[in-house]
């Protein structure tokens, strides 16, 4: 609910503090007094595009402040959440425009773009007049206008996840039929790939292993022949042989040598074991390089597939397991891929069948909805002096989405045997507006927490149907707070709060005044309603008896 306007340098206005409240706030005054810069200033502040040159001229900057409570559970406070703007039961919306043109916007005293204060707007204020292409005359609105008339919210989120389920479950098979094509393609590849590393099984390390074992091998041919040599020469033609022949020598005169040659003797045991066991140990090394001649070949087979296989698939060696296991997980993909996609295609029906069937129970609920709207606009319009038209409201197939596969249009004929057409191309400027209020008064209570402004929704009637427009109005009101800018005095006296709005000329300037009216003053303003410049006591006697005083 909008509870404070404040405006300073706007236009006419020099400085204006204004204090609304629940119910029906009627603001009169003579014809371009200033009554619609009240509206620019609140559409100006709520972020809407309007005249660009607002700033009272010779003031360097003009600024609106606008103050609403709200309930709790408020859909502003959402908006807010969203932005990342502090949460708060009052919301103090500020914004200011320099005389250059920058505009600069404030919520709760923090910085705002003028995208944030719309989504605001949105929330917080409905505006309805004869030139209205906002909420009721916007074709895109009447389908969630009827949800909200049905009550329909567990329906529409019924259909709206249904529609989710059946769009992840499209999705799911698109993608599983893509991925099972671009396979497809290289199966013969895969095949002969998976075959290959297969065969091969690399493991991880294994080239460098194979590496190192190539290069001892290699090296092994090259000693060979020395360390064959080394044998032969240790053997028994060799120094085996000779220490042999130098300890027989020694031991033929080691009795003659009073022990002189035991040391020696000694010396040359001692070495012809050492050299046994080297010629023992050098053996074995001989033995192993003659072991298989053909090691090498094959080893260097397996190391150069390894690598070879790898430049193939442009990996390196070690990951040629992890990439047979994918080439593995793939082939299997495609093999088993006919199954996967036909499993996908049955959710993909069964989601289908759950959003036909939610969808079917929207679309039922939706036309029953329309009936029992005609019928009450039916009601509403009579007292209107519109008892000569049909307002229907049709509900039609649409593309299948998230709200349902429904559009729905108002329409109306205003004569019988008159074709019926979209309400806002077929109804003249004051049937426009009483076609409004009626259809604002059937939806009353479905939008709550709006502060909703009629401006001269009234124009053009007078006499009984003035007077049902402001009942009409007075019953929007009940439980909300409506401002209504009107020129018409039955309905000016059937609200709860009266403001006048004035233009005076102060010197060698023109400012437009506000003013909440007492009673007294209040008597007054319909009586120069009623009768003009000149208010008489008959005039005054009539304010009197509209107002019930």
């Amino acid at each position: 609910m909008l509870t404070d306007l404040s405006i300073r340098d706007v236009l006419l206005i020099e400085a204006l503090d204004l204090e609304f409240h629940p119910g029906l706030n009627v603001l009169t005054g003579e014809t371009g007094a200033g009554k619609s810069i009240l509206l620019d200033s609140l559409g100006f502040v709520l972020g809407w595009r309007g005249r660009a040159d607002i700033v009272r001229q010779g003031a360097s900057e003009g600024e609106v402040t606008a103050v609403f409570e709200l309930a709790p559970g408020h859909s502003a406070l959402d908006v807010l959440a969203e932005a990342g703007l502090p949460v708060e039961d009052q919301l103090v919306l500020r914004r200011i425009n320099s005389a250059d043109g920058r505009k600069r916007g404030f919520v709760n005293d923090r910085r705002a773009s003028g995208e944030v204060l719309r989504a605001l707007s949105a929330t917080l204020v409905e505006l309805h007049g004869q030139q209205d292409d906002r909420g009721l005359l916007d074709s895109k609105a009447h389908r969630a206008l009827l949800d909200e008339f049905g009550a329909m919210g567990a329906g529409r989120s019924a259909t709206q996840q249904a529609w989710r389920d059946l769009s992840a479950a499209r999705k799911a098979r698109a993608e599983a039929e893509t991925l099972l094509a671009e396979a497809a393609r290289d199966t013969e590849f895969l095949r002969h790939a998976v075959d290959e590393l297969t065969i091969l099984t690399p493991k991880p390390g294994e080239d460098a292993r194979l590496d190192t074992q190539r290069r001892q091998m290699q090296m092994a041919e090259k000693i060979r022949d020395d360390v064959a040599r080394a044998v032969q020469v240790m053997g028994g033609e060799g120094a085996e042989g000779r220490l042999a022949e130098a300890m027989r020598w020694l031991e033929v005169v080691a009795d003659r040598a009073e022990g002189a040659l035991e040391a020696p003797l000694a010396a040359l045991g001692r070495a012809m074991i050492e050299l046994g066991e080297a010629q023992a140990a050098t053996e074995e090394v001989l033995r192993n390089l003659d072991a298989d001649p053909m090691a090498l070949e094959h080893l260097e087979e397996r190391l150069f597939a390894i690598r070879a296989l790898a430049r193939k698939h442009s990996v390196q060696p070690d990951e040629l397991a992890d990439l047979a296991g994918d080439l593995s997980k793939r082939l299997a993909a495609i093999d088993g891929g006919d199954a996967e996609v036909a499993r996908l295609t049955q959710v993909e029906r069964d989601a289908e069948a759950a959003f036909d069937t939610a969808a079917s129970a929207l679309t039922a609920a939706r036309r029953s909805s329309a009936k029992r709207l005609d019928q009450a606009m039916a009601r509403e319009l009579a007292p209107l002096k519109l008892e000569r038209a049909v307002f229907e409201t049709r509900v039609t197939d649409a593309e299948p989405g998230p709200e349902g596969r429904d559009a729905v249009t108002f329409t109306v004929a205003t004569n019988p045997g008159a074709p019926a057409g979209p309400l806002g191309r077929i109804a003249s400027g004051g049937e426009l507006s009483r076609f409004l209020l009626a259809l604002k008064v059937c939806l009353t209570g479905r939008a709550s927490g709006l502060t909703m402004i009629f401006d001269e929704i009234d124009r053009g009637v007078g006499g009984a149907t003035a007077d049902a427009v402001g009942r009409r109005l007075a019953q929007v009101a009940s439980g909300a707070q409506v401002l209504v800018v009107t020129h018409s005095p039955q309905v000016a006296a059937l609200g709860a709060h009266h403001f006048q709005v004035a233009k005076a000329v102060e010197g060698a300037r023109t400012r437009t005044h506000v003013a909440p009216l007492d009673a007294v003053a209040r008597v007054d303003e319909i009586a120069r309603m009623l009768a003009g410049d000149v208010i008489t006591d008959q005039a005054r006697s009539a304010a009197r008896a509209l107002l019930g005083a």
